[in-house]
């Protein structure tokens, strides 16, 4: 991965999340509602910017320091742990099946996955 790589991937996500966000809290509020999934979904919609902005964060860093190549550890665990935390609530909340709900720990994994390898990565700042 690179810097550039990186923050374009940032933004796709960054997009993606205001896309799925909106899609979400007006086309679909009266379902998840119903469902007693909205909670649910802006979770997924939380995490999914919060680490958005972490790796734009990482993306600038990496730019103005190349030599910190870890930072694509970093950006990789994030980018798994989006798809599969965000993207495990996200398929629980329009498809109803429950058992989704399962792997989200495992996407929680690869974010902290992700913030032990940051605290690594920057260690030779």
């Amino acid at each position: 991965m690179t810097a550039r790589l990186l923050l374009q991937l940032a933004s796709l996500l960054g997009g993606l999340g205001v896309a799925i966000g909106a899609f979400g809290a007006h086309g679909l509020r009266d379902m998840l509602t119903k469902s007693g999934r909205f909670d649910t979904f802006e979770t997924a919609v939380r995490y999914q910017f919060y680490h958005v902005l972490a790796l734009l964060v990482i993306g600038a860093l990496w730019t103005a320091r190349p030599e910190l190549r870890a930072l694509g550890t970093t950006a990789w665990l994030w980018i798994g742990g989006i798809v599969v935390f965000s993207g495990s609530l996200y398929a629980l909340c329009f498809t109803g099946i429950t058992k989704l709900g399962a792997v989200a720990p495992i996407g929680g994994l690869l974010l902290i996955a992700g913030w032990i390898s940051l605290l690594l990565a920057v260690r030779e700042l």
